[in-house]
């Protein structure tokens, strides 16, 4: 089955469908619709109407050089019928079909990035050549401590939203640190209980050195009344 494409517009045309006009040097001219055909009766160039294909090509807005299209030029060749081939083909097509909505569509985006990065310039331009309406002309005669005050605020700012975009310490951190204060807690009350035994391990020590040195005391205070008691008899 061949398609054959509109002189116009460059559109499909079907087997059965469409109009056929051919002129008097037996040139065949297809049209896909009467309004095509209507437009070439009025000599109308498509190369100037926007809604063609022809305009398209011309204003860069299709891709028009590509080695996928010579897949789909016509070929008047005789070709004997083989099953193999036929698949063959038709396997082909599914694939060069493929390949060619792919570059057509990475070159459409292509062309729309190039557009939008136009219209961020032109935008810039047009906010540079009118600066004077958008920015008032008293802007820079503000007080200098009215800046001080705003950049200090601005630090102040500034320091509070980097404390609450710091990350916080993980779970396991917080796990090891908890671990490690039970741990010096411990050795804190360790600590605490051996002074406390030493302490009244000291208290009782002192509490007999004490015991002894008023056994000790008693002993000499006899001694000396028997020294006195001879020293009356020898008088």
């Amino acid at each position: 089955m061949r398609i054959e494409r509109c002189y116009f517009c460059s559109g499909r045309v079907y087997p059965g469908h469409g109009i056929q006009f051919v002129r008097n040097d037996s040139k065949i001219f297809r049209f896909c619709r009467d309004r095509c055909h209507k437009l070439f009766k009025r000599k109308k160039n498509p190369r100037k109407v926007r809604w063609t294909m022809t305009f398209r090509k011309v204003a860069g807005k299709v891709l028009t050089v590509d080695p996928s299209f010579e897949f789909e030029k016509r070929r008047n060749i005789p070709v004997k019928y083989n099953r193999e081939t036929w698949k063959k083909t038709i396997e082909v097509m599914k694939q060069v079909t493929a390949v060619a909505d792919k570059r057509k569509d990475k070159f459409q985006m292509e062309r729309l990035l190039g557009g939008l990065e136009m219209d961020r310039l032109t935008d810039m331009l047009e906010v540079k050549r009118h600066m004077h309406l958008i920015k008032s002309p008293a802007a820079g005669l503000r007080k200098p401590k009215a800046k001080k005050v705003q950049e200090e605020d601005m630090e102040v700012v500034e320091e509070k939203v980097a404390k609450r975009i710091e990350p916080g310490p993980s779970r396991v951190e917080v796990k090891e640190e908890e671990e490690e204060d039970k741990i010096v807690d411990e050795e804190d009350m360790e600590e605490e209980i051996d002074g406390k035994i030493k302490e009244e391990s000291g208290g009782e020590e002192d509490s007999d050195d004490d015991d002894d040195d008023d056994d000790d005391g008693g002993g000499g205070d006899g001694g000396m009344d028997d020294d006195d008691d001879t020293t009356d008899e020898d008088a």
